[in-house]
C-alpha cells in the first residue's frame, strides 16, 4: 500500500504514538501515517478520553468495547474536527476534545484541521503515560 511521507505537523519526522498495546496507525505501524488507501484520515495522534468516547458513542460509533480512557490512538481527523467543532458550539466541554500529541501527528491532518486549533489541544502531560487501545481499530476511528 502506498503512503505519503511519514512528516508531522511540524514538517519534521512522523514520531511514534507511543504507549502500550496493539499497534495504533492505519498501516499498523504505531505511527499516524496515511496514504489513499486511508479513507478516513487516521492522522491525528491523540489521548481518548470518556467524553470523546461518549461524544463518538451519540454520533453511532461506539468506540468504548475496545477504547478506554487514556488510551492513545490514530483518531480520523474528521471525528476529531467534530469534536472540536462541537465544543466551540458549545455543545460539548472542553475536556470532550481529545488531547493531541503534535509530534505524532501526521502533517495531512492540517488539510482539514489549523494547526492553531491542534496547538489549543496540545497534550500537556508526558506521552510516555498515555496508554493504547486493549482492543482492536474501529473502520471509523
Amino acid at each position: 500500500m502506498a503512503m505519503e511521507p511519514s512528516i508531522n505537523v511540524f514538517g519534521k519526522p512522523l514520531e511514534p504514538v507511543g504507549g502500550t498495546g496493539p499497534t495504533t496507525g492505519f498501516f499498523r505501524n504505531g505511527r499516524c501515517d496515511t496514504g489513499p488507501s486511508d479513507g478516513g484520515a487516521h492522522t491525528v495522534a491523540a489521548v481518548v478520553n470518556d467524553g470523546w468516547l461518549k461524544f463518538s458513542a451519540a454520533r453511532g460509533n461506539d468506540l468504548r468495547p475496545i477504547l478506554s480512557s487514556g488510551c492513545s490512538w490514530c483518531l480520523c481527523v474528521s471525528r476529531w474536527k467534530e469534536a472540536l467543532d462541537a465544543y466551540k458550539a458549545g455543545h460539548i466541554p472542553r475536556d470532550a476534545v481529545p488531547a493531541v500529541k503534535l509530534e505524532a501527528t501526521h502533517q495531512a491532518a492540517l488539510r482539514v484541521v489549523d494547526i492553531k486549533d491542534l496547538e489549543a489541544f496540545r497534550l500537556k502531560t508526558d506521552s510516555s503515560t498515555a496508554k493504547q487501545s486493549n482492543g482492536r481499530q474501529s473502520e471509523e476511528l
